[in-house]
């Protein structure tokens, strides 16, 4: 007996090694809330900031994995923005660039993100605002 097609096998492979890291890290449920962890250090930082960092989208609206914002001012400082991502990239941290319509920075926390590195750049950003805020 002949198969028609041939399975995705690397697709098959990464899906049970993405399946195995689940179940390693306690399960999605565990997963889901360390993400919420995640997302609210960089959420609570922009909130807490008095209008220096501004998120363009409501909080009942707000994803966990990717978060954008605004630096400045609720319009952007583009010179602003462009040191922030410049000191960004300084200590590696890496595709904080965002979209012109959204937010022009834009936190992507996906799961292989660790909290150390969102720790990482929940410090870098009071930093940043401690130096710039007016």
């Amino acid at each position: 007996l002949s198969l028609y097609n041939t399975p995705p096998c690397f697709s098959i492979y990464i899906m049970v090694l993405v399946l195995e890291r689940i179940k390693n890290n306690r399960g999605a449920a565990a997963m889901e809330k360390l993400t919420s962890i995640k997302s609210q250090m960089i959420y609570e930082i922009i909130d807490n900031s008095q209008g220096f960092y501004v998120c363009p989208v409501e909080p009942q609206s707000r994803s966990k994995m990717n978060i954008p914002s605004l630096t400045g001012n609720t319009k952007g400082d583009d010179a602003l923005e462009k040191t922030f991502l410049d000191k960004a990239l300084e200590l590696n941290m890496l595709s904080l660039k965002g979209h012109r319509s959204v937010g022009r920075i834009r936190a992507s926390l996906y799961n292989a993100v660790t909290i150390e590195d969102v720790q990482k750049l929940a410090a870098f950003m009071k930093n940043f605002l401690e130096m710039h805020q007016l």
